[in-house]
């Protein structure tokens, strides 16, 4: 696929990197990744699977990721601060990110779109449901949470292995990245080291700024919890987690469906905070089923 880009997108007018699959004329699935991680994250291989199940399917690179806008002017984000209630460092918000996705849309001639969100992806997602609610056919929110801080919590081994220092190479990057999907990724599933190899070299050809995964992860924090405004959603929703993800406890995943009336909750045994592709045919299915069941009604 060609990567295409998005210019004056949203009120911060920023450039948004973005790819489609599938026919146009198919129901529009927007794909939103999580923190710090580009569109690749969402495979070729998963995107087809969509694409085989009669979706349109795009995928994009958030603010401070890929080759979208990086805010690199921005202040350095202070965690310490954040945490303590000092948002004097924060560049943006959830909200933010939110309507640089609808932003996109408005890009891309949608009027609405499927929302399917991964992590922090699924953070965004239910921020442009919550805030923009005509733009949302149906939420799919994947291994994410409610923001509230009793539930979806990292285990210690999930926190330290995000928070190692930045990479000084590429090699050491793809080798983290093999090392900390080792703690985070699923048990149930051989873990696929040629994949993830390939996929964190190409992550840091295309861009490479621990700084800006810094900047989303403030932007998280200071957001807040969402559990009140999930409550007050009409949407179709699926939540679908892994029962051992260890960076987002299954917790977040039962909270997120607990609050949003009518939502459709799916745990997959043996899944930790990845995508593994033998789970693919059965992710990519329930994500069609809802989708088509939205659209027929």
């Amino acid at each position: 696929m060609t990567v295409q880009k998005a210019h004056g997108v949203g009120p911060a007018k920023i450039e948004i990197a973005y790819e489609r699959f599938g026919s146009a004329d198919a129901p529009p699935v927007l794909l939103i990744m999580g923190l710090g991680t580009q569109m690749i994250a969402w495979t070729d291989g998963f995107c087809q699977e969509l694409v085989e199940r009669g979706l349109h399917v795009v995928r994009f690179d958030n603010r401070d990721v890929g080759l979208s806008t990086h805010l690199t002017n921005a202040p350095f984000p202070n965690f310490p601060a954040v945490l303590a209630g000092d948002l004097s460092s924060v560049s943006y918000t959830l909200s933010d990110m939110a309507a640089d996705t609808v932003g996109l849309l408005d890009a891309l001639g949608l009027e609405s779109a499927h929302l399917v969100g991964a992590s922090l992806g699924g953070f965004v997602a239910q921020t442009v449901t919550i805030e923009h609610r005509a733009r949302v056919r149906s939420l799919t929110s994947i291994m994410s949470s409610t923001g509230a801080r009793d539930v979806g919590q990292a285990s210690l081994e999930a926190l330290q292995a995000l928070g190692a220092p930045p990479a000084k190479s590429r090699e050491e990057a793809i080798e983290r990245s093999i090392a900390t999907y080792r703690i985070i990724g699923s048990p149930g599933f051989e873990l696929d080291e040629a994949a993830i190899r390939e996929r964190a070299g190409l992550a840091y050809d295309r861009s490479y700024d621990p700084i800006g995964l810094m900047r989303q992860a403030v932007a998280n924090i200071a957001s807040g919890d969402r559990t009140e405004k999930l409550r007050k959603l009409d949407v179709p929703t699926l939540v679908l987690h892994g029962t051992q993800d260890s960076l987002v406890d299954v917790s977040g995943g039962r909270a997120t469906a607990a609050a949003i009336s009518g939502a459709q909750l799916e745990l997959i045994e043996g899944m930790g905070h990845d995508l593994p592709a033998p789970l693919w045919p059965k992710i990519a299915s329930h994500i069609a089923d809802l989708v088509h069941r939205v659209e027929r009604a």
